[in-house]
C-alpha cells in the first residue's frame, strides 16, 4: 500500500521561515542583518564557470551556511538545533575536554589519533580560506598525506593545535557569511566544508566517547 506523502512547506514559505529566524537570531546576537540583494541573472565567470542564478534562495543560502557551519564548532543556538541535539557543546567545547594523552592515543582498532583529525581539519579550512582570500587554486599543491602526520602532541602542541583550528574555523565562518556568487563546482566545494565538518566532529567522537553530545529526548 502506498502512503500518502506528508504535506510539506512551499519552497518560498520556506525562505520566509528561515528568514525570519536567521533575523531573529542576529538581533538576539546584536548583529545587523544582511540585506537581501537584487536579483541577478545567470552569467559566467572570467574562466567560464557558469554562475548560480541570485534567487531569493542564493540570498539566504550565507545564513544557512553560516548557521550550520557555527552549530558544529559552537553548538546549536538555544531556539533551534539542526545537525546536533540542543545542548550540545559543539566542536571546540569538547576539545577543550581532552587533555593532550587523549588526543594522541591511537584507537585501538587502529586508525588516526584525535589530534591528527584536528590538524586535518585545520588543514582543509585552511584551503578553503586561501581561496576565499583570493587563491584560485590552493588545491593543486596540497598535502593531504602531511596534514595527517601529527599523531602525537605534548600539552603545548595540543593547546596551539586547538587554537590554530579555531582560527581558522573563525575565518572560514566569517567567509561563509559573505554574500558572494558561486559556480557550481565552487557551491559544491563550500557545502562539503560543512559536512567534511559534520564528518571528523563524528570520527573524533567515536574515538573518545567522554565527549559525546547529549542524547536526543
Amino acid at each position: 500500500m502506498l502512503l500518502e506523502p506528508l504535506p510539506y512547506p512551499e519552497p518560498d514559505r520556506l525562505v520566509r521561515l528561515f528568514a525570519h529566524h536567521q533575523r531573529a537570531a542576529d538581533l538576539r546576537l546584536g548583529r545587523s542583518p544582511i540585506p537581501a540583494r537584487r536579483a541577478r541573472s545567470r552569467g559566467s565567470d572570467r574562466s567560464g564557470a557558469q554562475r548560480l542564478t541570485q534567487s531569493p534562495m542564493p540570498d539566504i543560502l550565507p545564513l544557512s551556511l553560516e548557521t550550520l557551519f557555527r552549530e558544529l564548532i559552537a553548538g546549536p543556538d538555544a531556539e533551534a538545533a539542526w545537525m546536533l541535539n540542543g545542548t550540545d557543546a559543539g566542536l571546540f567545547r569538547s576539545l577543550d575536554q581532552l587533555a593532550a594523552s587523549a588526543a594522541s592515543a591511537v584507537p585501538p582498532a587502529g586508525g588516526a589519533s584525535i589530534a591528527a583529525h584536528v590538524d586535518h581539519v585545520r588543514y582543509g579550512l585552511s584551503l578553503m580560506n586561501r581561496w576565499h582570500q583570493g587563491d584560485p587554486d590552493p588545491w593543486s599543491g596540497a598535502d593531504w598525506k602531511a596534514s595527517w602526520d601529527r599523531a602525537a602532541v605534548t600539552d603545548r602542541e595540543w593547546a596551539v593545535l586547538r587554537q590554530a583550528l579555531r582560527a581558522e574555523a573563525q575565518s572560514w565562518l566569517e567567509a561563509l557569511r559573505a554574500p558572494r556568487e558561486y559556480s557550481l563546482t565552487e557551491l559544491n566545494g563550500v557545502i562539503a566544508s560543512v559536512a567534511h565538518l559534520a564528518y571528523h566532529l563524528g570520527a573524533i567522537r567515536q574515538i573518545d566517547r567522554s565527549i559525546r553530545g547529549p542524547a536526543a529526548h
